[in-house]
Parts: structure tokens; C-alpha cells; sequence
């Protein structure tokens, strides 16, 4: 393989007493889409947060295009940050902001003033993720999947070198969720990014996957290919796999 886009190592991280990440170590690859599976609570969010800065590591290493960012300051972070889209849970739109004003924000806020660039990159944006017309919208009139793509218009607005999705089919009926994936393959293509998505869904992971890894107990439990998710005994992935919580049943 080439080089790694992003590489982590020994990521360590602890809120109170609780230890989140222990040693967690991955490498994400340019133009592959990996999905990171784990149990609900497990810090697989906590670990995205990471990769753009928002929460500094008790220690460990994470490497980006061949930067050292865990100890980089807000001013320095903000170079890395442009190219990292990301697609939170629930979208994270400005609710007092219309859709366009939304899509808009990033250009914005990194200075572009030229009202022609920005109608013309906004629009660009909404018709990739087939919002086109929508731009006029209030956050509070769109449905969950239109939020999603709105949200995804905005991190693509500038086009990223990677985008991270939080649970992008979290609550979606199964054809928008099945919308969405093949959204997140067609950025994938169109503009030749690299993905790393955390999600529960396993259809969702059938269908964009280049990769998977499982976490589990703070570290990463399983990574290789979808045949090799579907292949493995081992018992950690299977019952993840197939729904089982190992408890006794009486």
C-alpha cells in the first residue's frame, strides 16, 4: 500500500476515571473508504474528535499527511482542519441559518468575499448531493436524510483530502440510508476522497467498505476487508456481527 493518509498510534485517552481510547492504532489510506465498527459508548466518536483537533490525546501519536497534530495550537490546527471534512451525528446545522447561508459558512469564515464564487461553490455543493433548489430551506423544514446532505455539502464545500462521518445513517429509513451510502461512494469517485466512517449499520458497511476495524475495549480488535469480516470465528467479531451480547439468557 501507499504511504498512510493518517497515522495513529498508541492513542491513549481518559475522561475521569474512565479509560476511552487504550493505545488505539490505525492507518487510514489515501482514496479508501474504512468503516469503524464498535459498541455504542465504545469512543469511536471520542476518537474522531482527534483527528481534527478537538480533543488533545493523554498521549499517543497522530500523524497526518506527515504531521505530528496532537500538539499543534488552534492557529496551527486550522490548516489541518481545512482539509478535513466532517459530517457530524445529527448534521450540526446553524438553525438560525437558511440552507445556502449553511453551506456557505466555511468559505466565509476562511475569508472568500466574493458573492459570485460563493453562489457559484454553494450551488456546486448542493447539486452534488442532489439539494439543488433546496438553498433557500430553514434547517427546521428539512427532513433528518435532507439535514445529512446539507451537512455534507458543507464539508465538501471546500474539497477536503478526507471526510469522517459520525453515524451519517443514524436514524434514516433504510432507502435513505441506502441514498446516503451511495452518496459517501460517489464522493468517493467524483472527488477522490478518502472516508472514514463510524456507523453501527452493517448494510451500510457492505456497501461502502474498502476496509473494516472493529473496537472494542479501547483498542482496535479487527481490521481487513469485507470477506475477511464475514470469514473471521473470532468470538469478539462474530457476536458484534450477529447481534449476540453474551449474556446468559434464563
Amino acid at each position: 500500500m501507499n504511504e498512510p493518509l493518517i497515522h495513529v498510534q498508541d492513542l491513549v485517552q481518559r475522561i475521569g476515571s474512565q479509560d476511552i481510547l487504550r493505545g488505539l492504532t490505525l492507518d487510514l489510506f489515501p482514496g479508501e473508504t474504512l468503516v469503524l465498527l464498535g459498541k455504542s459508548g465504545g469512543g469511536k466518536s471520542v476518537f474522531l474528535r482527534h483527528l481534527i483537533g478537538l480533543m488533545p490525546p493523554v498521549s499517543g501519536s497522530i500523524v497526518f499527511e506527515g504531521q505530528e497534530i496532537t500538539k499543534l495550537g488552534e492557529r496551527e490546527l486550522e490548516s489541518v482542519r481545512r482539509k478535513i471534512g466532517m459530517l457530524f451525528q445529527d448534521g450540526a446545522l446553524f438553525d438560525s441559518m437558511n440552507v445556502f447561508d449553511n453551506v456557505a459558512f466555511p468559505l466565509r469564515e476562511r475569508g472568500e468575499r466574493n458573492p459570485a464564487v460563493v453562489r457559484e461553490k454553494v450551488a456546486q455543493s448542493l447539486a452534488m448531493v442532489n439539494m439543488a433548489g433546496h438553498d433557500q430551506k430553514m434547517p427546521v423544514n428539512l427532513s433528518g436524510g435532507m439535514r445529512k446532505r446539507v451537512a455534507l455539502a458543507r464539508a465538501i464545500i471546500s474539497p477536503p483530502d478526507v471526510i469522517l462521518y459520525d453515524e451519517p445513517t443514524a436514524g434514516l429509513d433504510p432507502i435513505v440510508s441506502d441514498s446516503i451510502n451511495r452518496l459517501i461512494r460517489r464522493l468517493q469517485r467524483e472527488i477522490r476522497v478518502t472516508s472514514l466512517v463510524v456507523t453501527h449499520d452493517l448494510i451500510s458497511c457492505n456497501h461502502i467498505a474498502d476496509r473494516v476495524a472493529l473496537l472494542d475495549g479501547g483498542r482496535i480488535h479487527f481490521l481487513g476487508t469485507l470477506s475477511e469480516l464475514r470469514e473471521t470465528r473470532d468470538p469478539v467479531v462474530r457476536d458484534f456481527v450477529d447481534g449476540r451480547s453474551g449474556e446468559t439468557v434464563y
